[in-house]
């Protein structure tokens, strides 16, 4: 086979590499990120960067992206085995340290000798050329790229917002306020650290996230709506004042050791055991420096967040090794403008894959760069996944499962499989389908 083009190295494109240069079949990945030219969301030039969360989502094989992890790895992918050698304590979760993670990725990449990375700008759709392309340029596509695709398409782009969450350096925190402890002791029980707020300090804060300044959108930006996975933390506490106190601050599962428990049969009202409200901090990297706020994607402006998130318990020295952000994403009407296979169908030399197909999250971008690899390097002579299998769900969801009408971003879930075929308990459901879609995949990798 001659050489195959992928545009992009994040998770999609150095998945899709990894298939192919794991093959035997040369690659040459484009990419725009050098030392010199970034994005907005991006911090460095490396191989599949993580620009948001460091998390992967629930590893538990009874979710459906815990099953997704799974399928992944059965499958070889080089995404999920950088993700398990660069893991950091998150409970039940699967999440990394992100530098650790793209250094495993770009080096394990080059040291196949088929991978060869070109910094530079592809531009234009390659309608004509005799090549194979995969574009796997995510949710950042370039403005010249993505005006290309918008003319090559007939379509108009699809965008939705996704924010990115605070950093902090762990010195920083007041231990003295703060402590380590998961959930209902998930994990080795201490994967998070904690900061209390009583009621009034609760009410201040989400006070203050209403009133405070934010990033303000360009005119053609301001009716691009917001992925519901990825929340601003100031947009969730719009919708009531206590929503974030039953999402991302939830107290659920926890006890304050700085607090004595209180004589059985009494209540310590002055400083009770339990918060009103509670903000977490995930292990960011892996020696456990630096701590990324969870569910604290926001749109304020620097100052503010500096201001506001200072107010928390545990975090008034706190110093942000990065500040929360927002992007705009793209994705396109793959339904309408892919077949089974991730070709585009006005130009079958064409393939894409990652975000903007219209999957969301890391690891459903990266399994759509899998078996875009996958489908080039047999030549297509492979089917394509059952959809009792996770990557075959999401697979179907955006090409022919869906009838392109009112398209959106989707995670990976149980409500895109095949209905199972015998009634189950729902309780047992869940397991059922994870027990279903190993035994289909094996099938299915046995045309690999």
């Amino acid at each position: 086979m001659k050489k195959v083009n992928i545009v992009g190295a994040g998770l999609s494109g150095s998945e899709a590499a990894w298939q192919l240069a794991s093959r035997g079949v040369e690659v040459e990945i484009f990419e725009i990120r050098d030392e010199n030219r970034k994005t907005f969301a991006h911090r460095t030039a490396d191989f599949a960067e993580l620009v948001c969360s460091n998390s992967l989502r629930s590893d538990d094989v009874k979710t459906a992206v815990g099953l997704l992890h799974q399928e992944m790895r059965e499958l070889n992918s080089l995404i999920m085995r950088s993700a398990d050698a660069n893991c950091v304590p998150a409970g039940s979760a699967l999440a990394v340290d992100r530098e650790g993670f793209s250094k495993f990725i770009e080096a394990e990449l080059l040291a196949t000798k088929k991978v060869k990375i070109s910094r530079r700008e592809i531009s234009e759709l390659p309608i004509d050329s005799n090549e194979t392309w995969i574009i796997a340029t995510g949710p950042l596509t370039s403005d010249a790229l993505g005006k290309s695709i918008l003319q090559n398409s007939g379509e108009e782009h699809l965008a939705f917002f996704d924010a990115i969450a605070p950093i902090i350096y762990k010195d920083s925190i007041d231990f003295s306020k703060a402590w380590f402890q998961s959930r209902y002791d998930k994990g080795n029980g201490t994967d998070y650290i904690n900061c209390p707020l009583t009621r009034e300090q609760y009410y201040d804060f989400v006070d203050e996230l209403i009133r405070a300044e934010k990033t303000e959108f360009k005119e053609w930006e301001k009716d691009t709506p917001y992925f519901d996975g990825c929340l601003p933390i100031e947009v969730m506490a719009e919708r009531g004042v206590d929503t974030l106190r039953h999402g991302p601050m939830k107290p659920v599962g926890l006890t304050n050791p700085h607090f004595p428990k209180s004589p059985e049969g009494t209540k310590h009202k002055d400083r009770p055991e339990k918060a009103y409200a509670v903000v977490q901090l995930r292990q960011d990297n892996k020696i456990g420096t630096l701590y990324n706020m969870v569910g604290f994607q926001t749109k304020m402006k620097y100052g503010e967040q500096q201001r506001i998130f200072k107010k928390i318990v545990g975090l008034e020295n706190a110093e942000f090794a990065r500040l929360g952000g927002i992007h705009r994403n793209t994705f396109i009407n793959s339904p309408k403008l892919l077949d089974n296979f991730l070709r585009f169908k006005k130009s079958s030399n064409i393939l894409f894959s990652g975000q903007v197909t219209g999957v969301e999250g890391y690891v459903e971008s990266a399994a759509m760069g899998l078996l875009a690899g996958i489908f080039v390097a047999s030549d297509f002579k492979v089917t394509t996944p059952n959809p009792k299998t996770a990557i075959g769900a999401l697979l179907n969801h955006i090409t022919v499962g869906h009838e392109g009408l009112d398209f959106q971003p989707m995670n990976v879930n149980f409500g895109l499989f095949e209905n199972l075929e015998e009634k189950t308990k729902k309780t047992d459901r869940k397991e059922a389908y994870s027990k279903r879609a190993l035994s289909e995949l094996a099938q299915w990798k046995t045309q690999l």
